[in-house]
């Protein structure tokens, strides 16, 4: 089966799926309430998911990923971003990190920020790829268990080419290919 990844806004309807992308993914996850919350009641809030998709399906794939993002006024903050185990390593978070970012640069932003477990050494590499830089460190930010948050940023925000997309505009129904 010739499948790939499409990128789109998340919907009320991706709430179940999401909770359960939640709960396979962090030690502490985002609540329905929290994500509902994300979903409808976050005037600055965008919801991506990827969708893993075959050229002959009739319905939707199941959901691979996910990323909530914020855009308040000049900033994109990258607020919680999960892949599916079986899907890491494919270019999905890139894909959704590069949609945030160029959604952002079209509404203006010109600077990105976000927060990351300091052992998740995958992410850490993943926002470096992308450019951004380490700021600071807070302590004994995370649960579950207790660890140091890393606060990365970019300034201004700055699209390497490669970063993971391969089709324009992801952000409105493109794919990207499953590797």
């Amino acid at each position: 089966m010739d499948s790939a990844i499409q990128i789109i806004p998340a919907t009320l309807a991706d709430l179940p799926d999401l909770l359960r992308l939640e709960e396979a993914c962090f030690s502490a996850p985002w609540t329905r309430k929290m994500l509902e919350a994300e979903l409808t009641g976050n005037q600055f809030a965008h919801f991506l998911v990827a969708r893993e998709t075959a050229k002959t399906a009739t319905t939707d794939g199941p959901i691979v990923g996910s990323l909530c993002f914020w855009i308040v006024f000049e900033e994109v903050r990258l607020m919680n971003l999960a892949v599916a185990e079986q899907m890491r390593r494919r270019g999905i978070a890139a894909a959704l990190v590069d949609s945030a970012l160029h959604t952002g640069l079209m509404q203006a932003a010109t600077r990105a920020v976000l927060e990351v477990r300091a052992s998740n050494q995958a992410a850490l590499a993943l926002y470096r790829r992308f450019g951004f830089t380490q700021v600071s460190v807070r302590p004994a930010y995370y649960s579950n268990p207790v660890e140091d948050a890393v606060l990365m940023e970019m300034e201004p925000i700055v699209i390497p080419a490669g970063s993971g997309r391969r089709s324009a505009p992801v952000n409105k129904g493109g794919s990207v290919p499953a590797h």
